[in-house]
């Protein structure tokens, strides 16, 4: 299920969600979703943009627990890929021994921050992205 809201003010903030089934196949229909949500940016933006969200989406499924949520929230030259999952253990940059880093690691390259909030029902990873070219 999709979900848009638009937040009234400065830079309107628009919010759209999508829930994400327990299954890594989802994968697929997620990196569509934000593609077709994200056709008015430059080709390589939106590839990087859709890594993000694929990468943060990814961890979610293979380290995480349901239900999880993909966001995108969006103003005018700002973007941020929210994606929450159930699981207490935090996210981490860091790979397991013998193990390459991927996911995280390349978020950090494609956004210009990104961090995690822990909630008491789980965690919300965040990656945020300039669409001014800068």
């Amino acid at each position: 299920m999709t979900i848009e809201q638009t937040r009234p003010g400065t830079g309107e903030l628009r919010v759209v969600a999508l829930e994400v089934a327990d299954d890594l196949s989802e994968l697929a229909a997620v990196r569509a979703w934000a593609d077709r949500l994200l056709l008015d940016l430059p080709d390589d933006l939106r590839h990087d943009v859709v890594t993000v969200v694929d990468e943060l989406t990814s961890n979610a499924l293979r380290h995480g627990s349901p239900p999880r949520q993909v966001r995108l929230l969006r103003r005018p030259n700002w973007l941020c890929v929210e994606v929450d999952d159930a699981c207490l253990d935090p996210a981490c940059s860091e790979p397991s021994m013998g193990a390459t880093p991927h996911g995280l690691v390349l978020v950090a390259g494609l956004s210009v921050a990104w961090g995690q909030w822990q909630r008491s029902t789980g965690k919300t990873v965040w990656a945020e992205i300039t669409l001014d070219g800068r």
